[in-house]
């Protein structure tokens, strides 16, 4: 595989690509969306393939659950494309005008990234929300996926290809990194002359390599050790609820929660209904010193659980005498990705909302809705926990760059 090449192609296509009109744009997703429903005998026989070796290589079912596709899934991922063809195209599209005193009227524009690389784990549906996501906005992307998902990822991208390839549209602007090994990856990281972005999206490992060894610019998406902080002044019935949501509707994926905090107000209320619930969840509790004491069936708490995204029907409970200690332990421990309260004390939340660092914050609301779909945006990237362009589920506007437009009548600079 010549990751040279790919680079050239892909320059190619994003110069054709960033010419495309946003009607011509929707059209080209229309049908690669179609073409997905198309086949989903095809993904889900190439699913099945991962799958079978996943449980040959003895990887966790919580882990299987991000790795499996069903027809409803592949619908999800067709809807997802559908979804950013009804979004605003942001290319083109200039925000803000003004005139300095030299009579010059300028301008800020949006315009493409260029050539954007991924490189992410396990979930399939990352291959076609990134691919939707990249060509709306003008961009080509290079995917590099990760070995559970090889088949999958593989015949969804040539999917996408071959319906772009029927329809007369810029092949390249959508590529595969058909080889899944660590040196392949590490050449990726360090494509300068072709790749204007690299995004990581997976665990903690895969956006530590990335991050020491790219010479790429890097928009880093985060792992996801989330909390929900249960105040004196919450309904415990909703924040049973929440917390049964947060963690064990989905526990492999990075929006669900990993710590439990409860005031100690109502922690001797709270605790043995909360048990009860998470247990029928077949979900493992691990407290500190005063959860144990209430707690039937807990084992103690390391100093690393704090800090641990479990990815599995594991959660850590801490009991906190105030709101300023829980929000003093989350951010200690928390990846920045989402965080949740519950109370009807107005005056908590706001100052949950305003000191807690993150890049979602929930008042009575579960973890699990910081998603890009959810949140409106046809699909995502993946959830950034940086502080710069992009923060959050990452959409259309976060894959925009700007340009300056210049109007001028003969002007000279003195």
């Amino acid at each position: 595989m010549d990751l040279q090449v790919m680079g050239k192609q892909a320059k190619t296509s994003a110069q054709t690509l960033s010419l495309l009109s946003t009607q011509e744009k929707n059209q080209l997703l229309h049908k690669m969306a179609q073409a997905l429903e198309a086949q989903i005998p095809q993904i889900l026989k190439a699913n099945e393939l991962d799958l079978a070796k996943a449980v040959e290589n003895g990887i966790s079912e919580t882990m299987q659950d991000r790795l499996r596709l069903t027809e409803e899934r592949i619908i999800e991922m067709a809807e997802g494309i559908r979804q950013v063809i009804q979004l605003a195209d942001p290319i083109g599209e200039v925000e803000k005008m003004w005139k300095n005193e030299d009579g010059l009227m300028i301008g800020r524009q949006k315009v493409p990234l260029g050539v954007i690389g991924i490189i992410y784990e396990s979930r399939p549906n990352v291959t076609t929300d990134a691919a939707s996501l990249c060509f709306k906005t003008g961009n080509a992307v290079i995917l590099r996926g990760g070995k559970e998902a090889f088949q999958s990822n593989q015949i969804l991208v040539e999917i996408l290809q071959n319906s772009l390839r029927e329809n007369n549209g810029p092949v390249e602007a959508i590529q595969f990194v058909s080889d899944t090994s660590h040196e392949v990856a590490n050449q990726m990281m360090r494509l300068t002359d072709y790749l204007d972005v690299l995004i990581p999206r997976g665990g903690a490992g895969l956006i530590r390599r990335v991050k020491e060894t790219a010479t790429v610019p890097v928009i880093e998406t985060g792992t996801g050790n989330n909390h929900v902080y249960v105040d004196k002044d919450a309904q415990l019935q909703m924040a049973i609820d929440i917390t049964v949501n947060a963690k064990a509707s989905r526990p492999s994926v990075c929006n669900s929660i990993e710590t439990l905090l409860i005031h100690a107000d109502v922690a001797k209320t709270f605790l043995p209904l909360m048990e009860k619930a998470l247990l029928e969840q077949q979900v493992a509790l691990r407290g500190d010193e005063r959860a144990c004491e209430i707690l039937t069936q807990a084992t103690p708490a390391t100093e690393a659980d704090w800090g641990t995204e479990f990815s599995d029907y594991i959660l850590a409970i801490k009991v906190v005498d105030t709101l300023e200690e829980a929000i003093a332990h989350i951010n200690r421990y928390n990846t920045k990705h989402s965080e949740a309260i519950v109370t009807d004390n107005y005056f908590a939340s706001q100052k949950f909302l305003k000191e807690v660092d993150a890049a979602a914050v929930y008042v009575n609301a579960s973890t699990r809705f910081t998603d890009g779909f959810v949140f409106g945006f046809g699909a995502e990237i993946g959830i950034s926990t940086q502080k710069l362009h992009a923060r959050g589920p990452m959409g259309l506007e976060e894959l925009t760059s700007t340009k300056y437009i210049i109007y001028g009548e003969g002007q000279i600079r003195e």
